[in-house]
C-alpha cells in the first residue's frame, strides 16, 4: 500500500509518540513546543474532544518542527478531517471495512488499529505493514505480539495502551516494535495547569529509550 515507506520513516523519529488530548486549543502550541523541546516531534492529537481540531490546527500552523498526526480516527468523516487540516498521518483504535477503504482511496498515511488475527487480516489485505496494537496491555501484552510474529512476520507495530515510562523500553526492545504511543508524557493535569517543563522533561527522558 501507499505511504508505507513514510509512515516507516515518521515512526522511526522518536521511539515514543505522545498521545494528546487537549480539552483547550489554546494550550495545543506550548505543549507543542514542550514535546519538541524535548525530542518529541511526533504528536499524536485525539479527537476525544471538541477542541481537538482546531488545537491541530494550531500546532501545523505555529510549530513547524512538530509532526502533527491525528488519532482516535474512527470513520472515514475522520479521515478526511484529518487530511483536510493537514496532518502527516491518521492513526486509529481499531479498524472497519469503510476505514479501509477511505484510506486505500486516499492520500493521507494511515495507521489502523488491531487486537486479533482476524483484525491483522483485514489490514495486511489491505496493504498495511504498519499497524497500532490497542490495548496493548490488556489485549495479551507482549506475549500477543510474539504469537502474531508467526503468521505476520512483515507487520511492525506502535503498541499503545498501558504503555507507561515502567514498562516502554521493554517493549521498545521488541524487533517489531517501532514505537510506542504514551500518554504519560503528557498527563492531563499537566496540559491543564500548563506544565510545560514538566512535560518537556518527561519528553527527553523518553525521547532517550532506545
Amino acid at each position: 500500500m501507499k505511504n508505507q515507506s513514510r509512515l516507516a520513516e515518521l515512526f522511526a523519529l522518536a521511539p515514543v509518540i505522545p498521545v494528546i488530548t487537549i480539552e483547550q486549543a489554546a494550550q495545543a502550541v506550548p505543549l507543542a513546543e514542550a514535546l519538541v523541546a524535548g525530542g518529541l516531534r511526533v504528536i499524536e492529537i485525539t479527537l476525544r474532544t471538541p477542541a481537538a481540531v482546531d488545537a491541530a490546527r494550531a500546532i501545523i500552523a505555529e510549530v513547524p518542527a512538530a509532526i502533527v498526526g491525528i488519532g482516535t480516527v474512527l470513520t472515514p468523516d475522520d479521515l478526511d478531517r484529518a487530511a483536510k487540516l493537514g496532518a502527516a498521518f491518521a492513526i486509529s483504535p481499531g479498524q472497519s471495512a469503510d476505514l479501509l477503504q477511505a484510506a486505500a482511496s486516499g492520500d493521507l498515511p494511515f495507521v489502523p488499529g488491531i487486537q486479533t488475527a482476524s483484525d491483522l487480516i483485514a489490514c495486511v489485505t489491505r496493504g498495511h505493514e504498519l499497524v497500532k496494537f490497542f490495548p496493548a496491555m490488556q489485549a495479551g501484552g507482549l506475549a500477543m505480539l510474539n504469537a502474531l510474529g508467526g503468521p505476520f512476520p512483515q507487520v511492525r507495530y506502535c503498541p499503545t495502551g498501558g504503555i507507561s515510562e515502567a514498562n516502554a523500553r521493554e517493549w521498545l526492545a521488541h524487533p517489531k516494535v517501532v514505537a510506542v504511543g504514551g500518554s504519560w508524557i503528557a498527563s492531563a493535569s499537566d496540559i491543564k495547569t500548563g506544565a510545560w517543563s514538566s512535560i518537556e522533561a518527561r519528553a527527553r527522558a523518553a525521547s532517550g529509550l532506545r
